[in-house]
């Protein structure tokens, strides 16, 4: 593969112990977060980098060097984090490390995608871990400014499904192919959550679905009416009611004090750009 200009931003490379236990196991789950989104969810909580204004720009060799880093640290798989809008970019930079190298990939997505996007992925994301944000379109429109977010995500998702059938795990327990599915809980929106947890299961009931309980109002929603606080017991305790009556069998729940910026990752463009010149 020929080394190219300076295609990609990104705004940090590290290990990250906080996601699914499954995927940060002990040594952590090797992050490397692009810059930008396809979403303009106004209560992103990696607002910092989700317009694309905060990285650090890179050609395909650096950023095979950076997945080569994370592998050398330990990290159980390397996990791309909102790349999306770098999809067609990212298909040979994914096909030249799987020569080489068998550790997992992990797609860590919007869940709003092109199934044909999707599709360039088989054979190259060993485990997808999308969001399924909304099924209220209305709620789509108005938080994320996108329109038909329920019906574009349900097919995408399930074509992740589709290409990773089954959910495997090694003997460690961290999982090595699969689908994992995100959902935030978000305040007075009990009803988009139960038809997200329903849509899931008619895509497949034995589906990993991530119910969580972190959101916080970041500075630009702390006056919104309704995302300027955070989702109380009780509407998390409807969330996993709802998980149960949708008849979905496995899942990862959260404790309610995660709904802190405390646990979003530092995005220091300076220590990425020490650790280029390191590797480089």
């Amino acid at each position: 593969m020929e080394s190219g200009n300076r295609i990609f931003k990104i705004a940090r490379v590290g290990l990250h112990r906080f996601e699914e236990p499954c995927l940060s196991g002990t040594a952590g789950s090797g992050t490397v977060f692009f810059s930008g989104c396809n979403l303009r969810c106004a209560f992103c909580q990696n607002y910092r980098i989700s317009r694309g204004e905060n990285g650090l720009a890179v050609n395909d060799e650096e950023l095979l060097s950076l997945f080569g880093f994370l592998e050398k640290e330990g990290a159980h798989n390397i996990n791309l984090v909102t790349p999306s809008i770098w999809t067609k970019k990212l298909i040979p930079v994914l096909k030249e490390f799987k020569k080489s190298h068998k550790i997992p990939i992990v797609w860590n997505s919007s869940g709003y995608e092109s199934v044909e996007d999707i599709r360039l992925l088989e054979g190259l994301a060993d485990v997808f871990l999308p969001d399924f944000k909304y099924s209220d379109d209305a709620l789509a429109l108005e938080y994320s400014g996108v329109r038909g977010y329920r019906d574009k995500a349900f097919a995408a998702i399930s074509e992740m499904r589709r290409q990773q059938p089954a959910d495997v795990f090694d003997e460690n327990g961290i999982m090595q192919k699969g689908v994992i599915v995100r959902h935030l809980v978000l305040p007075a929106a009990t009803e988009n959550t139960r038809g997200v947890l329903r849509a899931l299961s008619q895509i497949d009931d034995s589906l990993y679905v991530s119910l969580m309980s972190q959101y916080f109002p970041t500075p630009q929603v702390a006056e919104h009416p309704v995302l300027g606080r955070r989702v109380t017991c009780e509407e998390y305790d409807d969330a996993l009611n709802a998980f149960f009556e949708a008849g979905l069998k496995n899942g990862f729940s959260q404790d309610p004090e995660s709904a802190t910026e405390d646990y979003v990752p530092d995005f220091d463009i300076s220590e990425l750009a020490a650790l280029l010149d390191c590797i480089g």
